[in-house]
């Protein structure tokens, strides 16, 4: 029927309801039903419509829903016989033989169907009573799991089952399962389960970390470690409780891990490291980052390796022509294994620096030294070994190994000589390279580093100007002559230091030089020319009886050669005399003329080494492929000398900075003691300090007055303001 719009109405109708309810009487439930509209989706969804449809259209229906006439009554003995069928049907299962009830049957005897009523109706609404499923479980656990015997034999034979299944035996899961839920539910896991779990685990996985150490092999173990770690989580994923997981990983660990982690890793690392097994170590990797100690002792491990390998190749001196380059592949081949093994880790990454710094300092000098060579090699004409990007690839790696080395200021006077010889000579493959890595080296280490070798190169285009403005002069000044001139103008502080040499110039070259003197100082009064004969080249042409040759010599070779103008023979002496040049360069220079690749000289008597009564003739039969051809071989080779030259120099320099770094610690703390002083200095001054050559300059200090000892404390030093 349709509902009243008043209050009153609706509020008698639902005391009728209720009244109806407690008395058992007759509930009517009517709707106007549309016989236009047979969608059963859009009509009401009420009893009394969906009779309404059943019944077909027209008029309203009503549907009657009525009590049972009678009450109905329980079986007779229906107790007895339910708690028998249910008895008999557990026994069936704990003797494993057949359930003769079926299990529907079974299921709707069951307690909480008989009492379901009550527990919807009445315990329900009830805070303080438990529902028929809650008070049964209770009972269960009180009166079944609660006992120590079936308690036992349940957790005894889970972990039985996990033995087995932890042995390689099949297993039926899907019991574990259960029985876990049913321990869940009860809320007796983690008290009467769980921690007898752990300690059989425990027990288990310390006998197979000790069967791990027998293992000869660190991959074979890893994997296995591995595998194990993949069947916990498994396990836990199929039928543990997740909260389980946490303890149950931490647990294996310790024990394949955690007890044997420096004897794992001392089985192979270093040979895994050295054949590049990227898989392997990544595996090294995930296992041992998982606990911390475990990363600290790969982190250990580790930075020994570098630091080993790298001694090998640095404290060697029988691998100094190969040092850089071994350097270079090794730490590439470090980066790479931080990459793709090591997944960039940043501790990873600091150790590694930090071990590089130890082991390429461990020889003071001779890493910078090389290293310096070796950017020399690169940058030099006629190496065609790399693109521009392949080179400037290299220059960063240089830098990085630089990076890595105290003794910079080694790195720089010889860095600074072969620049100078690059620049001077034309030797340089690129400028862009060269600038590029100027650049780089300013960034390292500021602008005072890089402050002279910058001067090298602006003298260089200085002097390109300059040679613009000496041809118009010449030109001007109608000079004669068949000589083409270029000079350089070299700024001193800029420059490495060259001990000048006297020599005796041709007539022609003489002029020349007089006429440029003449030419500079006109335009720059109150400055000193020294001309450096030592770095001087010409190009000669000569001709041969197999043809014309173009020479490209140097000065001391120059003077040589001119002499086969005037005559066909001379001596060992005569040559002296007449060129002017010192014994041991003059010998140098005839060894390249007469017992080198291109002999444009002949010796009598032959031989590799020039001696005392040695004499020289003009090889008219020379020939040669080309038509340029260099005679620069033993020239452009390091003498003793310059290398004496340029260690006494960074010595002369590292004099001056422990001088400097003296006189600004004193004058800031005023008083020091001797230990303290020497302790400061370790820290500002990044070469290599001996504890003589501090005391050396602290004496000097105290004789020009810049310091003083305490009278009363000679182990103390003041200040003079």
């Amino acid at each position: 029927m349709p509902q009243e719009d008043s209050s009153s109405s609706a509020a008698a109708a639902a005391s009728q309801k209720q009244e109806q309810l407690k008395n058992g009487k007759l509930l009517v439930f009517s709707v106007a039903a549309d016989h236009h509209n047979n969608d059963l989706t859009k009509a009401p969804t009420t009893l009394s419509s969906f009779a309404s449809n059943m019944l077909g259209t027209g008029s309203v229906k009503k549907l009657a829903i009525k009590n049972f006439k009678d009450k109905p009554l329980p079986l007779e003995n229906y107790t007895d016989e339910t708690w028998q069928k249910l008895k008999e049907a557990v026994q069936a299962i704990q003797n494993s033989i057949s359930v003769k009830y079926s299990l529907e049957e079974l299921y709707q005897s069951m307690i909480r169907n008989i009492f379901l009523f009550l527990d919807r109706t009445y315990a329900f609404q009830i805070l303080m009573l438990s529902s028929i499923w809650d008070m049964g479980l209770e009972l269960f656990k009180s009166y079944i799991i609660c006992d120590q015997n079936v308690r036992s034999r349940t957790i005894d034979g889970i972990l039985v089952l996990i033995a087995k299944e932890r042995n390689g035996e099949m297993v039926d899961r899907c019991l574990i399962q259960r029985l876990v839920t049913m321990l869940s539910d009860l809320r007796i896991y983690q008290e009467s389960f769980e921690s007898k779990f752990l300690e059989e685990t425990s027990r288990f996985y310390a006998a197979e970390g000790r069967k791990l150490a027998q293992k000869k092999e660190i991959p074979g173990c890893l994997y296995h470690i591995k595998k194990l770690l993949e069947g916990e989580v498994d396990r836990v994923r199929t039928y543990l409780c997740l909260n389980t997981q946490k303890q149950l990983i931490t647990l294996l660990e310790k024990q394949l891990l955690g007890e044997h982690l420096s004897a794992v890793l001392q089985k192979g690392l270093s040979f895994l490291l050295d054949e590049n097994r990227i898989e392997d170590l990544s595996l090294v990797y995930q296992v041992f980052s998982r606990i911390e100690c475990g990363f600290q002792v790969l982190l250990q491990h580790w930075i020994e390796y570098i630091k080993k390998f790298g001694s090998s190749i640095v404290i060697n001196p029988t691998k100094d022509k190969t040092m850089v380059q071994e350097l270079l592949d090794f730490k590439d081949k470090i980066d790479f294994i931080i990459e793709a093994s090591f997944l960039k880790n940043e501790k990873i990454i600091v150790a590694m620096k930090d071990a590089f710094e130890t082991f390429i300092n461990k020889r003071p000098n001779k890493p910078a030294e090389l290293l310096a060579k070796y950017v020399d090699s690169k940058l030099r004409t006629g190496n065609k070994e790399a693109t521009d990007e392949e080179l400037e690839d290299l220059l960063a790696k240089v830098v990085i190994l630089f990076r890595f080395i105290h003794e910079k200021d080694v790195f720089e006077a010889f860095y600074k000589k072969d620049l100078a010889k690059r620049l001077l000579l034309d030797k340089s493959a690129s400028v862009d390279a060269e600038k590029s890595l100027l650049c780089k080296l300013e960034q390292e280490c500021g602008t005072a580093f890089t402050n002279k070798l910058q001067g090298m190169f602006k003298d260089m285009e200085l002097s390109k100007d300059i040679m613009i403005q000496l041809k118009q002069y010449t030109k001007n000044q109608n000079i004669p002559g068949n000589i083409d001139l270029t000079v350089n103008i070299l700024t001193m502080s800029f420059w490495p230091t060259y001990i000048p040499k006297e020599i005796q110039l041709p007539p022609d070259m003489e002029r020349l030089q007089k006429n440029f003197k003449s030419f500079y100082l006109s335009r720059h009064s109150g400055r000193k020319l020294q001309w450096q004969s030592t770095l001087g080249r010409c190009v000669l042409r000569a001709e041969f009886k197999k043809g014309k040759k173009e020479l490209q010599v140097t000065l001391f070779q120059t003077l040589v050669l001119l002499m086969f103008n005037e005559g066909n023979r001379f001596s060992l002496e005569e040559i002296k005399v007449a060129t002017g040049v010192e014994d041991r360069e003059l010998r140098r220079t005839l060894q390249s003329l007469a017992c080198g690749r291109a002999r444009v000289l002949i010796k009598s008597p032959k031989g590799r080494d020039v001696e005392d009564g040695d004499v020289f003739f003009c090889n008219e039969e020379f020939k040669h492929k080309l038509f340029k051809i260099k005679i620069n071989e033993i020239q452009m080779k390091e003498t003793i000398e310059e290398r004496t030259i340029t260690t006494q120099r960074v010595s002369q320099d590292r004099r001056y900075q422990i001088d400097a770094a003296i006189v600004r610690i004193m004058k800031i703390r005023k008083t020091l003691t001797h230990s303290v002083l020497l302790s400061e200095l370790y820290t500002q001054l990044k070469f290599t300090l001996q504890p003589s050559d501090l005391k050396t300059r602290i004496e000097s200090l105290i004789d020009r007055d810049y310091m003083e000892r305490d009278k009363e404390n000679p182990n103390e030093y003041k200040y003079i303001a």
